[in-house]
């Protein structure tokens, strides 16, 4: 199994026919017309987070107007969500989008299938094998909303899924060594080091699971492409502990020839 495959998953049989892919790429199939969604930046933002904002279920209708039409007055905005519900019935279906009274709506999953939100659930349930095949890269990577909420919302859940992301790879990084299978061990710290490039805490903990499972050149190299991006990217050096961590490293390379 790749940890990120290049193909895009499909649901299994008996799944939702709507699929709604935003990790790594973006994507709405299923119904004919639906990937003109694609072409509606706030339809599909609304479906987006209809789909994925938490607590998950039904959004009251004022929080999505504050949301979605910061510039509009109360009744002004709830006429735009209507106009916005509208369009994306008739493109999705009308039991795509439910209503409950007059005051809270929810993308219906018993019709649209959505990456994100499957993967959330399957790190809940402890299927982590499958949460890493569903992370295929950020979320909305590329995508720009036009509301500052909205952007602000998608960088958070894209920070939050990547760390969850990253937290499941290191959970199977972990098993395995304890299973002495070392070298999907070591395949999964790496996994976790491509997730977490800039988290010093990270690369400590992928280069003592390289080092203790004997992979001490993959350590050094792990560590030289993080010292790396950290002098591009934030004109830094890497802490002294982790620079102390590497030299101890290098040093049983050089004790053991």
């Amino acid at each position: 199994m790749e940890p990120f495959p290049s193909q895009p998953l499909v649901p299994a049989a008996g799944r939702p026919p709507l699929r709604l892919s935003i990790l790594g790429h973006t994507e709405i199939e299923g119904r004919p017309g639906a990937e003109a969604l694609l072409s509606q930046p706030k339809r599909f933002s609304l479906l987006v987070y209809l789909a994925l904002a938490r607590p998950r279920g039904f959004q009251r209708r004022d929080r999505l107007v504050a949301v979605f039409w910061p510039e509009h007055d109360q009744e002004g905005g709830r006429a735009a969500l209507r106009k916005a519900l509208y369009a994306l019935r008739q493109v999705l279906g009308d039991d795509a989008i439910l209503a409950r009274g007059d005051e809270e709506l929810a993308v219906n999953g018993d019709v649209l299938w959505c990456d994100a939100a499957e993967l959330d659930l399957a790190i809940e349930r402890g299927r982590l094998a499958q949460a890493m095949e569903l992370y295929r890269g950020d979320l909305l990577d590329g995508w720009f909303g036009d509301t500052p909420a909205f952007e602000q919302w998608v960088e958070m859940e894209r920070a939050r899924l990547r760390d969850a992301t990253a937290d499941a790879a290191w959970t199977l990084a972990q098993r395995y060594e304890a299973g002495a299978e070392l070298t999907m061990a070591t395949r999964w710290a790496r996994t976790v080091a491509r997730l977490a490039p800039l988290d010093e805490r990270v690369i400590r903990r992928v280069i003592q699971l390289l080092d203790r499972a004997g992979d001490r050149a993959g350590a050094v190299r792990a560590y030289e492409d993080f010292a790396a991006r950290c002098r591009r990217e934030l004109d830094v050096d890497p802490a002294p502990e982790t620079i102390a961590l590497i030299r101890r490293v290098r040093g049983q390379i050089g004790s053991s020839t």
